[in-house]
């Protein structure tokens, strides 16, 4: 018994596996199966064996007990170079499995079909499956054990050939052992979601490549994007998005246009155009067309954006395009491109267009931000929110209607610069943007600076401010400078210094109890 070679065979996902099972067949394996897989074998032509002829007991339960058997798992477990595993398999009368072909119940595509219920979920958790390839894995050196139907070629080579050594063994044992990883991390999501726990006291991730990148940040570091793993959680972002044209896009490319949507999502409701360079925003405008945003957006700072990505949450037409093929674009990100825009576009063969369905759809839900330190992983809820619910004028001067309009504006810009951030705002554009400083006052001459060094007067704008003044320094500058009104979430022990300060010099301001660092 112990000399007959087998395979067991129970598939989900079937492809390739009757070609596979008739190759095993022809090297003279007998071939096991369940279920469905064995149906489809039967019905190719095939002779497997039932599973149940090799455990002498029935599949029962629907289904739930087919495969969790002595007779199973140790013809699975059962170490070749051991003596005394072989003569316990004779004396049993169990005969060893030697390649094992098994992908999981569909738990994905179940939780992702429309009002899915929590027990048609639990039916599509796999336990035998994961059992069988885990036992398989444990035991690599005497059994091939195979998860993903694109090895199924090379697997019937190798054993052709007798090429089938321990070290691609193992290779495939680590694919299982990957692949049960990340189905009982989507379970335990799934879970977790459906307990509305935001944080676990231990915290599992899993996400699928989308691609290999030619270097990270730096040309001699490594670098791979990752893609979330559920349709829910990719829609209307970057990982969703569809290149036309351009080379392939980088980590920082791929890090600052994620940057560029999350500040585009701030204005669903008019045509909106953001620009960012190295994940600070260097324009920013709302305009009546995509056009007129995007104008906007170039004269907030003409320098900083060349080399930069665009992104726009309307359509790119051939007025827009020739505005953006005067200058070098690295990214331009929209939900369209009419086909002149395309034809324009073209001859910029490394610029990259990416076309996003959905692109001011917020974040789903569950879309948190991380960022990997030395030694763990800090994790938190997007940032989602602008204002407080106490918004108050803290001055004698109140901020017009209009004035609170552009005031919002501009928090929703600074909100995505980095921290301490600086932003100034016109006519639903920013005209400065002070980003990264290490005092708050830097920043807001910073601002200032590059709003007159761009051409833009300042006179007349509105200021908003990622945090509170720790002194009234940023507030007599502004002032200085023509500024009108002022948004900061308020909170330092110093405001009624810096409120004294605009009540001076009649610029108005207000507290919105929320502050946005972005370290």
């Amino acid at each position: 018994m112990a000399d007959k070679r087998r395979a067991l065979i129970s598939v989900s996902d079937k492809t390739g596996v009757v070609d596979f099972a008739r190759a095993l067949e022809g090297l003279g394996f007998e071939i096991i199966s369940t279920g469905g897989t064995e149906k489809a074998l039967k019905e190719a032509g095939l002779k497997p064996v039932n599973i149940s002829d090799v455990t002498g007991f029935p599949e029962c339960l629907d289904g739930r007990v087919k495969t969790l058997h002595p007779a199973v798992h140790a013809g699975l477990l059962a170490r070749r170079d051991i003596p005394e595993h072989m003569q316990t398999l004779d004396k049993l009368g169990i005969s060893r499995i030697d390649v094992v072909a098994v992908n999981l119940y569909p738990f994905k595509a179940t939780v992702e079909k429309p009002g899915v219920t929590l027990e048609e979920a639990v039916e599509n958790i796999d336990i035998g499956g994961p059992t069988m390839i885990r036992s398989a894995a444990k035991n690599y050196p005497g059994v091939i054990v195979l998860v993903d139907p694109a090895d199924y070629g090379d697997a019937i080579e190798r054993i052709k050939n007798g090429t089938d050594d321990r070290e691609w063994r193992f290779s495939l044992a680590y694919k299982v052992f990957r692949h049960t990883a990340v189905y009982d991390t989507m379970i335990s999501n799934y879970m977790q979601k459906k307990l509305g726990i935001e944080f676990p006291d231990q915290a599992t991730f899993a996400y699928e490549k989308k691609q290999d990148m030619r270097y990270g940040e730096n040309p001699h570091q490594k670098g791979a994007w990752y893609s979330e793993l559920f349709a829910a959680e990719t829609a209307g972002t970057l990982s969703a998005a569809r290149q036309l044209q351009g080379k392939e896009l980088s980590y920082n490319n791929i890090n600052d246009c994620a940057g560029a949507l999350d500040l585009l999502k701030e204005f669903p409701d008019s045509p909106a155009v953001v620009a960012v360079k190295h994940a600070n925003p260097c324009g920013a405008a709302l305009g009546g067309s995509i056009a007129e945003a995007y104008k906007k957006a170039y004269a907030c700072d003409p320098v900083s954006i060349f080399g930069g990505i665009v992104a726009c949450n309307g359509e790119v037409d051939a007025e827009t395009a020739s505005e953006m093929a005067k200058i070098f674009l690295e990214i331009i990100i929209a939900p369209r491109f009419s086909e002149e825009a395309k034809k324009i576009l073209s001859a910029k063969k490394n610029l990259r267009l990416l076309e996003l369905d959905d692109i001011e759809k917020p974040y789903g839900e569950n879309v948190r931000d991380m960022k990997k330190v030395a030694g763990g992983l800090l994790v938190q809820e997007k940032d989602r929110s602008l204002y407080s619910d106490e918004v108050k004028t803290v001055t004698e001067k109140a901020p017009t209607d209009e004035q609170k309009k552009q005031l919002e504006f501009a928090y929703k810009v600074v909100k995505h610069t980095k921290s301490n951030a600086i932003v100034i705002a016109k006519d639903y554009m920013a005209i400065g943007v002070g980003a990264g400083q290490t005092n708050r006052i830097w920043a807001a001459q910073q601002a200032i600076d590059h709003a007159r060094g761009a051409g833009n007067d300042p006179k007349g704008a509105v200021l908003a401010s990622d945090a509170f003044f720790p002194f009234d320094d940023c507030v007599e500058a502004a002032a200085e400078a023509g500024i009108t009104a002022i948004v900061q979430p308020g909170g330092s022990i110093r405001d009624n210094d810096s409120i004294r300060k605009c009540d001076e010099k009649g610029v108005a301001m207000i507290f919105v109890g929320q502050r946005h660092f972005k370290h």
